[in-house]
């Protein structure tokens, strides 16, 4: 069913969704989701070489099974800055939320809290962090900060995640300005839903205005003397979110930095960029355990996290498939889309012989260059031929058992 904010539609499901994989739900939302909507989280900057690359350059690196493990159940479950997580996998903050839904960041904070997953919310959301807290009171949360040039627009955000709960903060470093998103520009995509913190400070919703234009009200530099202050002015643990190479990561821990978030915003900004699985290693390695690392950019798969994991970071985030889990089944398809995931990731680690997260981060990786493809499975509904009917291939009455697949002969 949809729903609508002034002449935008909004879907209102609130129900699991059935999948064999995340790459799917990405057609599936084109039907409950405008184009302009759709495009402006199916999408990158410029040519998109980045874009496409954070998820094919998982294939870099290749899990090496292990045998005689004798390990039966692995376990998900993981601490991080103090918060007990039942999965490694957290949601990554994204504006606007009421694009996919007409619950927004509230319904995305609820299927977080169900599958026992951080939540980070944006500061271009359309709910308050009131609502969102209210939610899932007992949750973990953080917060994504966009600096604005403004201090006491940050001081009130400050003051505002601080009382409702907030246990974090990741400021971003990485989107100055807007990069170069030519599908926002082909479909005049503006943000059409009211964006909870402008209308509060300014009176204005924050709607009808554009990427480029909201980058624009945020700060265009920033150095390591604003972590400082925003952690004396907040009070709360922050995070350097848009890290990509070993240089920003001893930038970073010496301007006082709690952790760090790996990420090149989802090949968002700069094109031509490298893949943000490649970079971690040596960031990784610059980091040398001393702060937490979060990572995130094209996950799609359960051994995306089981590989991120392995090569240094703490905790794995997922964007853009939340939100078409949003979109198909609000609460209940963000759920689904974790859960997915996690079944793929404990398939890895049963056959890996890891029993816990921890363990992971010993896995054995190696980086073998394939000249390998990123193709779907070739029983993919995008790929498959139709299959071939004849007099010898037909199941005879009685059908197939669902459950196992044979045939009733």
């Amino acid at each position: 069913m949809t729903v609508y904010y002034n002449d935008f539609p909004q879907s209102d499901r609130d129900e699991y969704i059935k999948m064999i994989n995340l790459d799917e739900l990405e057609e599936r939302a084109k039907k409950v989701m405008p184009e302009g909507a759709y495009y402006y989280i199916a999408s990158g900057s410029e040519n998109e070489w980045t874009w496409r690359n954070n998820t094919v350059a998982f294939n870099h690196f290749q899990i090496v099974p292990r045998a005689l493990t004798n390990m039966p159940d692995p376990q998900l479950d993981t601490d991080f800055m103090g918060m007990k997580l039942k999965t490694p996998i957290m949601i990554s903050p994204i504006a606007c939320h009421g694009i996919a839904h007409q619950d927004a960041e509230v319904a995305t904070q609820k299927g977080a809290a169900a599958a026992g997953a951080l939540f980070s919310s944006s500061t271009y959301a359309n709910k308050s962090v009131e609502d969102i807290a209210a939610a899932a009171p007992e949750a973990p949360r953080f917060f994504q900060l966009y600096l604005s040039k403004d201090w006491n627009f940050n001081q009130m955000v400050f003051d505002a995640i601080k009382k409702a709960g907030y246990q974090g903060i990741f400021l971003t470093v990485d989107a100055l300005v807007s990069g170069f998103r030519e599908a926002n520009l082909r479909t005049q995509f503006a943000f059409p839903v009211p964006l909870d913190f402008f209308t509060r400070y300014q009176g204005t919703k924050g709607e009808g205005q554009t990427v480029a234009q909201m980058y624009a009200s945020s700060a265009q530099k920033i150095g390591p003397e604003d972590v400082k202050r925003i952690k004396e002015m907040s009070g709360l643990p922050v995070f350097v979110k848009g890290v990509v190479c070993a240089e920003d990561a001893y930038l970073a821990i010496g301007a006082g930095a709690d952790g760090i978030v790996v990420t090149n915003h989802g090949g968002r900004e700069i094109d031509g960029g490298p893949a943000t699985i490649d970079m971690l290693p040596e960031i990784a390695k610059a980091v040398d355990h001393r702060v937490p690392i979060v990572f995130d950019s094209g996950v799609r798969r359960g051994s995306h996290v089981f590989k991120a994991l392995a090569l240094g970071a703490d905790l794995v985030g997922i964007g853009r498939p939340y939100l078409y889990g949003l979109a198909l089944g609000g609460a209940k398809g963000v759920q689904s889309v974790i859960e997915q995931l996690n079944k793929e990731l404990l398939i890895d680690m049963q056959l890996t012989g890891c029993k816990t997260i921890a363990d992971i981060r010993h896995a054995k990786i190696t980086n073998i260059n394939y000249t390998a493809d990123n193709l779907r499975s070739n029983t993919d509904p995008e790929r498959i031929k139709p299959y071939p009917v004849t007099k010898e291939n037909q199941l005879k009455a009685g059908g197939t058992d669902t459950v196992s697949g044979a045939s009733h002969l």
